[in-house]
């Protein structure tokens, strides 16, 4: 019964750890679906999903119920469905026709869209699901597709082959039990990882002995994070107690990625189809809104309200009206018994609803696909720029979003890594201090490297005998304590290399401080090779002499400790703890040591910009070191709280330690990041770098980036200055300083850059950053972190040095729910920038990534990936600042020209008694919005350009002009509403004064209402047209053939849709008005004068505007203009000469 009960709680027959007795969140897997031996535990089979993987969102039966209440959750939308069903269920003005076909287009066109993209992800699903796959079966190979895998499968891949499901590696043709693997498909990863198989399990290379493996393994539930991994593995040999082994991420071969340089490996399947880390890592992200979205939506209930205003207003003045009795019934329309008895509120809530109807148009239904269309098509704009291309990498831009593409034009803080981002994450070992004394790779002499000179040489005095001996462990340290993998003399990827050939080896790791670290070894102690196996290392240092070392133990590094150590065992029996990492992590631990020197050395190096490490080591006693062995073994077999508990141990371990040393590297700042910061900095957009690397090596760096000038002023908010003064004085005082060179004048939130005033820059690190996010004792932070922010507002630059991942995701979140909302984006190319790029994207900052040497997870989770820094200023300054202009021209003139549209019929029920009478035909009602004005303004979006590319490159404070949604502002929103009333008033009494009581036509005819409602319209759609070409500052032939190609297709369409006899329609009311309308004189000058009179106003707005209050924008593009002018003049002058010459 307990082993029952102990079964149904998942645990296994090992002694459960400390707090364990709980934990259910863990399943077992019987490997090859074999029963454990009789007495060890019962067996219990789980049903595990199949190896399909389903990335489509629809099926053929749910496609249409699905994608349809997807498309009405949207506002606009479900409101135009609900007019629709009013228009069906009561008497309207206006056909249902009017409501339903555009919104039946909107819909279809989505649809369509959606679908298509949903059938490729089928195609690719099919095709990765019914790949083959060769399992174990009753001890032979058996073929089958992927997607009829199942948990406990034992698969066997091969070399060059793609990993079916999640597997845990049981064992390799390799002797040594590992195997190499690329994640590319994963984290964009190239290099080889190196995964090791269950130590008892290794030894199996045939199918038959895998067939006889009796093993269960107990892990983790499926979660997404592809670097963590929990499990053991119990290994049943007879009848005796099985051997339980801990399973970690090293022991994980993850689906998707791709098996190297290993003829075949074998493993069980644990997580398969939609549970696998891949999978789990491709599901859908939240839905992102832009600022422009939101003001999108803002405008319509505004609209909304404006069409519930008029339609109450409409009912109530027809009530008014028909009080009087002839008016109510006149002669000719008398009222029917059950008309009259009709409620009073039902008729009134009727007529209420029909001039909803009437007025609906107001609400600009297509604007919301046109606004899709845009920026879907405009986001190929960014992946099309060959500016933007790297030759170096082979890479370009990548758009994973169109979404967000008009952010890229508010953005008003950038929040970047350092490393990576800012440098090339190229590493070259430049020197190392030993004991004091320093060591550097050349002998260099006034500057110049000494001929002939190789290996690593000191520049000072000699060391004595114990020095030597420290030296050696030093480089024994380096070569030892790393991750760095060989590649293998056979092919590996490349030509045969031999060991003992002068040639260099090629090392592999996630890393390239490590890998420079041990090229500079080899190149300083003559060591030909490094080698690093799965239980052994070693260095050979001259031909005939290999040193090897057993390797115990590797205490593996994280962000958190940022350190890592290796137990290694030398051949004389000596055990050995060698620890690597920052100085942070490694000065607290040591006990002996030259501290002062190398530390001094250590801060040298890192004010010039230097990547600094050091190395301690100690010894260990056997029975010290079992007491290691033992404490490590109870942390990894722990299936809950493994890695706080490895922390812990960890912690206990890395003590008492002797300094050797310190190493430094440099990373060299990447092309043009200086000019991009400089650029960004006057574009008005602040620039914080978030790093984990000591300060000084930061603030060298800032430096040389130009964040920080030579008169800028820097500001510590760091650990060793709260230790002098409290936190709260500290802040105080720093805010004094910021604050007093302003005085009553208000720094530009925006500027770091100011002529006449003082420039400062903030550093803060890590462990002050806790302090200031740190409740206070009284339950609040909040005092804090305002003074905090009121400080970094009036600073030109920030940099936050010693930075934790999730410190970085604090900072984004401190200044993006700050009370100004400030539009956030965060960049950087590895993984620990993740979370800071995750925390950006939350509402609606966009985000963007460097496509790296750590990696492209940062890469996976952005919207935007650039492939170098230096593209960060033509994305935002360029293609950012046009998205804007572009978008919000579009959603301003939507609005526009509807309120065009629909304010005329709203005056014409003051002429019609509040008849609900139309005043355009229903076919003008329906493709007004469709076809008659919405390929000219979607061109204008697309292409539109109001000062040149390199303009807006030359001049970044240009980008200042649309800063804080500056083009979709209260202000501009009723300008251009109240431009729509004012061409609506132009058109409907302009065409009632000229035609009132006046013949028009030859024969003494004068208009009838249809004609009246032709002639609006037609002024109309040339007004709202003409009113973009005027906008339109950038010609090409396209724009003139949509723009008048777009009034040609109207006119073709009114005569044929007037002076054709069409057989499918019952009634024909437009036949022959069109025609009759332009068969008059009049009515020709009153198209022209109402059009000239209707775009008038805006045109002198515009030009007194430029000449009294111009903007920078416009500043620069008279300027243009003049410059386009002269030059015009100079070439007609030098033409003129030559021929008079001639």
């Amino acid at each position: 019964m307990s082993c029952i009960l102990r079964q149904l709680l998942t645990l296994s027959s090992f002694p459960q750890c400390a707090g364990e007795e709980n934990w259910v969140d863990s399943r077992t897997i019987y490997v090859g679906h074999r029963e454990p031996p009789p007495g060890t535990e019962a067996y219990i089979p789980q049903r595990y999903p199949d190896n399909r993987i389903v990335s489509s969102k629809y099926t053929f039966w749910n496609f249409i119920p699905k994608n349809l209440f997807e498309q009405f959750r949207r506002i606009a939308n479900f409101y135009f469905l609900i007019i629709f069903l009013v228009q069906l269920i009561i008497d309207t003005p206006t056909s249902p026709v009017t409501s339903g076909l555009p919104l039946f287009f909107v819909i279809t066109v989505t649809a369509i869209k959606q679908g298509y993209e949903d059938w490729l992800r089928h195609k690719a699903d099919n095709a990765m699901n019914q790949c083959p796959v060769h399992f174990i079966q009753h001890g032979k190979l058996v073929r089958k597709q992927s997607r009829k895998l199942r948990v406990g499968d034992i698969v066997m891949v091969k070399e060059n082959e793609t990993f079916p499901c999640d597997l845990i590696f049981l064992s390799s043709s390799r002797g040594d039990g590992t195997c190499h693997v690329t994640t590319a498909s994963l984290d964009g990863e190239s290099s080889h990882k190196t995964h090791h198989a269950v130590q008892d399990t290794k030894g199996f290379h045939t199918e038959e002995e895998i067939e006889g493996l009796h093993a269960t393994v107990e892990c983790e539930q499926p979660q997404p994070d592809l670097y963590k991994f929990v499990g053991r593995i119990n290994v049943y040999n007879d009848l005796n107690d099985p051997v339980v082994r801990p399973l970690g991420s090293e022991n994980l071969l993850l689906r998707g990625a791709t098996l190297k340089n290993t003829e075949k490996i074998f493993g069980v399947a644990i997580y398969t189809g939609m549970e696998t880390k891949m999978a789990l890592n491709y599901q859908s992200k939240s839905q992102k809104r832009s600022a422009v979205e939101k003001s999108m939506n803002v405008f319509l209930i505004v609209y909304l309200c404006i069409l519930i205003s008029k339609a109450l207003i409409n009912t109530v003045l027809k009530y008014v009206w028909q009080s009087e009795p002839f008016r109510d019934e006149p002669w000719y329309n008398q009222k029917t018994e059950s008309e009259r008895q009709r409620n009073l509120f039902l008729r009134a809530f009727t007529d209420f609803l029909a001039f909803m109807v009437l007025f609906n148009y107001i609400i600009p239904v297509s604007m919301y696909v046109t606004v899709e269309m845009q920026k879907f098509l405009g986001s190929y704009f960014i992946t099309w720029d060959e500016d933007m291309f790297d030759e170096d990498t082979g890479e370009g831009p990548l758009v994973n979003t169109s979404d967000l593409n008009e952010e890229l034009g508010q953005v008003e803080y950038v929040f970047t890594d350092k490393t990576g981002t800012l440098t090339e994450n190229n590493m070259e070992f430049k020197e190392c201090c030993i004991e004091g004394h320093v060591y550097v790779p050349h002998v260099v002499c006034n500057g110049q490297v000494v001929p002939d000179s190789s290996g690593i040489d000191m520049i000072d005095s000699s060391p004595g005998v114990s020095s030597r001996e420290r030296e050696e462990l030093f480089f024994r340290a380096l070569c030892l304590c790393h991750t760095v993998q060989v590649k293998d003399d056979d092919n590996m990827d490349g030509p045969r290399m031999s060991p003992d050939s002068g040639k260099s080896c090629v090392y592999i790791s996630s890393s390239p401080d490590e890998v420079a670290l041990v090229e500079g070894v080899q190149r300083g102690l003559a060591v030909t090779r490094i080698q690093y196996c799965a239980d052994q290392g070693g260095f050979r240092n001259c031909p005939h002499f290999f040193f090897r070392f057993e390797l115990l133990e590797i205490l593996s590094f994280d962000s958190v400790r940022r350190r890592m150590s290796v137990i290694v065992k030398s051949a004389t029996g000596e055990i050995y703890l060698f620890c690597k990492g920052a100085d942070s992590s490694i000065f607290p631990r040591v006990i002996e040591g030259k501290v002062d020197q190398i530390r001094s050395r250590v801060e040298r190096n890192a004010v010039e910009g230097l990547r600094t490490l050091c190395v301690a080591y100690k010894r260990l006693i056997p029975e010290e070191y079992e007491g290691i062995c033992k404490l490590l073994q109870a942390t990894k077999v722990a299936l809950q709280d493994r890695e706080k508990k490895l922390a812990e141990a960890y912690e206990q371990i890395e003590k008492d330690l002797i300094l050797l040393g310190a190493t430094a590297v440099e990373d060299r700042l990447q092309e043009k990041a200086a000019d991009t910061i400089e650029a960004l900095q006057k574009a008005g957009i602040k620039v914080w770098v978030l790093t984990g690397d000591k300060m000084e090596t930061a603030a060298a760096t800032c430096y040389a980036c130009k964040l920080f000038r030579r008169n800028t002023q820097l500001l510590e908010l760091t650990t060793k200055k709260i230790e002098e003064q409290s936190l709260h004085d500290v802040l105080f005082e720093l805010s004094k300083t910021v604050l007093r060179c302003s005085g009553s004048l208000t720094r530009d939130n925006f500027s770091g850059l100011s002529a006449d005033m003082q420039d400062y820059g903030l550093i803060i690190d890590g462990a002050a950053l806790s302090l200031i996010m740190k409740p206070r004792e009284d339950g609040s932070s909040s005092n804090y972190r305002e003074l905090f922010l009121e400080i970094c507002r009036n600073c030109s630059a920030v940099l936050c040095c010693r930075m934790a991942p999730l410190q970085k995701a604090q900072i984004v979140k401190l200044i993006k729910l700050s009370k100004e909302h400030p539009i956030t984006l965060a960049i950087g190319d590895g993984a620990n920038d993740v979370s800071m790029i995750l925390e950006a994207h939350v509402g609606h900052p966009p985000w963007a990534s460097v496509i790296g040497k750590e990696g492209r997870q940062a890469a996976r989770n952005s919207d935007y990936a650039i492939p170098k820094f230096k593209h960060l200023k033509k994305m935002l300054l360029v293609h950012g600042h046009f998205y804007y202009i572009r978008i919000s021209e579009l959603v301003q003139y939507f609005f526009y020209k509807n309120v065009c549209f629909i304010f005329p019929q709203f005056l014409y029920q003051f002429f019609c008694g509040f008849s609900q009478q139309t005043l355009y035909d229903t076919a003008y009602l329906t493709l007004y919005n469709i076809s008659f004005t919405s390929l000219p303004i979607l061109l204008y979006s697309l292409m539109e350009q109001h000062v040149s590319i390199d303009t807006l490159k030359r001049d970044p404070s240009l980008y200042r002009d649309i800063a804080k949604n500056a083009l979709l502002r209260w202000r501009v929103f009723i300008y251009w509403t109240f431009l729509g009333l004012f061409d609506a008033l132009v058109f409907f009494f302009g065409a009632y004064f000229m035609f009132e009581n006046t013949t028009v036509t030859n024969n003494g005819q004068i208009f009838g209402n249809w004609t009246f409602g032709m002639l609006v319209f037609t002024v109309m759609v040339f007004t709202v047209t003409l009113k973009l070409a005027l906008d339109t500052h950038y010609w090409t032939w396209i724009n003139h053939f949509v723009i008048w190609g777009s009034l040609l297709f109207y006119i073709v369409f009114s005569l044929l849709w007037g002076g054709i006899i069409w057989p499918f329609l019952n009634y024909q009311r437009m036949y022959y008005v069109f025609i009759q309308m332009l068969s008059s004189g009049p009515a020709w000058l009153a198209v022209v004068l109402l059009v000239t009179v209707s775009l008038l106003p805006d045109v002198l707005k515009k030009v007194l505007c430029r000449q009294l209050w111009p903007t920078a924008t416009e500043r620069v593009q008279a300027k243009n203009q003049c410059l386009s002018v002269e030059q015009s003049t100079i070439f007609m002058l030098s033409q003129t000469s030559s021929s008079l010459s001639f």
